[in-house]
């Protein structure tokens, strides 16, 4: 099977996020943030996912976008649980960079088949 970053990058940090929802509730008793975050960051992976299968070029597009959407959502948590110390400033700028990494990969392949499709 052919390689896909953008598929291999979401789902390591999916499975980043499930750790740090799992160090949240265990560790920090967190429960609401840490709700909001397992949510929109394994979304990201499973809409990416979704994508790949997509029946038409449309849907492909829509479910990037959803997954990029939910990209912006982690970003916000991962910004509020480092801002609100449940986690370190290295652990927060090591996720959100991952998470940069990804919105960036999304945008630039989204940007790609929007283009393929005026062609």
């Amino acid at each position: 099977m052919k390689e896909n970053i953008l598929l291999d990058k979401s789902l390591e940090f999916a499975v980043r996020i499930v750790k740090l929802y799992k160090y949240l509730v265990k560790e920090k008793k967190e429960t609401i943030i840490s709700k909001q975050i397992i949510r929109s960051g394994t979304s990201i992976s499973a809409n990416a996912n979704e994508a790949v299968y997509g029946v038409s070029k449309a849907d492909f597009v829509a479910k990037l976008q959803i997954s990029l959407k939910k990209t912006a959502e982690t970003e916000y948590w991962l910004r509020l649980l480092a801002l609100s110390e449940y986690i370190t400033k290295q652990e927060g700028e090591s996720l959100l960079n991952d998470c940069l990494e990804i919105k960036r990969i999304l945008v630039s392949t989204l940007n790609t088949a929007k283009n393929s499709s005026r062609g």
